[in-house]
């Protein structure tokens, strides 16, 4: 098993090339089995989480969102990352303390967003935005290990697609220090490769829309190092369920059993008993 120390210096060799696809667990027995498939890096779900306890994205506190974090860097032996939200605090020492606090949870990475949870005004103006990267990339270096600190600008899932900004935004955040650039819901390949053509730290780019206009191949050949599936996969599992019982519920067909995975496939994913 890998000490924390040992997958801090992994997940930064990681980011030095070639791409990389780090798909997000919801619990426990969902990184088991993804550790267990080979990926070679973690990372946690705000939304995939908070569904499991029946709430929507955002309803989970971060001590919550640490927990579930812990429990899964320690089930695994792959480096584990965290979706942070915004660090749960509009102060740039609330950032700088989430990050200290993944950090102790087993985390060797994690994002703070620039969303402010306010639908009023739901991205923090530039200024306070660099202010609290630059607190949070300090505390992540300054952490006894390498943690690789992500920062998100959010424009494009709050209604504001204004790429110029986005860019902005993410070249003031790589200038305070972050490690990671990330701009969930970029729309298209083009944007994606303006973004990567701008800055000059790794960007992450997040599986999300239906019907995706690019593959992976077609991300590392626009330059990205390393790709997320966010939300996702916790959206598929929570689709096969409806549909399952939908099936029952309805025509009492029982089709959903011809490909899932029988007991014996799932039981060497997990740990207990022989």
């Amino acid at each position: 098993m890998m000490n924390q120390q040992q997958k801090g210096e992994r997940f930064r060799e990681l980011h030095r090339g070639p791409l990389f696809v780090m798909p997000n667990p919801w619990d426990v027995g969902s990184a088991r089995i993804l550790g267990g498939m080979g990926f070679k890096a973690l990372a946690t779900t705000s939304a995939g989480f908070a569904w499991t306890m029946g709430r929507k994205d955002g309803a989970v506190t971060r001590d919550e969102a640490l927990q579930n974090a812990a429990a899964i860097a320690a089930a695994v032996d792959v480096p584990v990352s965290g979706d942070l939200e915004n660090g749960y605090g509009d102060a740039p020492d609330h950032a700088a303390e989430t990050i200290r606090l993944a950090g102790e949870a087993g985390l060797v990475g994690g994002s703070i967003e620039d969303a402010t949870g306010n639908p009023d005004q739901p991205i923090y103006e530039l200024e306070l935005a660099v202010e609290r990267v630059a607190a949070a990339a300090q505390a992540a270096h300054a952490l006894p290990f390498p943690f690789t600190f992500v920062a998100r600008a959010e424009n494009y899932l709050h209604g504001r697609p204004d790429l110029d900004d986005t860019i902005r935004r993410l070249q003031a955040f790589e200038a305070a220090g972050a490690d990671v650039l990330f701009a969930p819901g970029l729309p298209n390949l083009e944007a994606i490769r303006k973004v990567v053509a701008a800055v000059s730290k790794p960007l992450n780019v997040v599986l999300w829309q239906k019907r995706s206009p690019y593959t992976i191949p077609d991300l590392a050949a626009a330059g990205v190092q390393r790709v997320s599936a966010g939300g996702s996969f916790a959206r598929a599992a929570l689709t096969g369920l409806r549909n399952a019982a939908a099936e029952v519920l309805g025509p009492g067909t029982l089709t959903y059993l011809n490909d899932i995975m029988t007991t014996a496939e799932v039981n060497p994913y997990m740990r207990g008993r022989n």
